[in-house]
């Protein structure tokens, strides 16, 4: 498992870059709403990171792709919401920068979304 964690986390650090560079790009180039650019950036890293863990950290070989996306995807959306939650009170309420709050909020992210897909997407089949 510690294996896996360590993988994970550097799919993490690709989806990073991603998540951000989206971001920033919905954000302050295409002037979108905060949220909805950390939403958009979080869906297009979790899609690559699906991609990645599939492949690389867990080795799955499950023919249903389908479900397994969703599965990783529902996860996602939850951690989605704990990260806009977190972003909001650390952002908002505390008035950190915004890009240092998201920082904490994929931190958190990243230890939710291993476990739940460590137990419940990519289970040995």
């Amino acid at each position: 498992m510690l294996l896996q964690l360590i993988k994970f986390c550097v799919v993490g650090g690709s989806g990073v870059f991603v998540d951000f560079g989206a971001t920033y790009l919905c954000k302050e180039v295409l002037r979108l709403n905060k949220y909805l650019s950390n939403s958009a950036g979080f869906m297009l890293a979790a899609t690559s990171n699906y991609v990645l863990n599939r492949w690389w950290t867990f080795e799955s070989d499950n023919p249903d792709i389908s479900s397994e996306y969703l599965k990783f995807v529902g996860i996602a959306i939850v951690g989605l919401g704990l990260s806009n939650l977190v972003i909001y009170v650390l952002a908002e309420r505390f008035r950190l920068n915004f890009y240092l709050s998201k920082l904490f909020a994929i931190g958190m992210v990243t230890l939710w979304n291993f476990f739940m897909n460590y137990f419940f997407t990519f289970v040995s089949h």
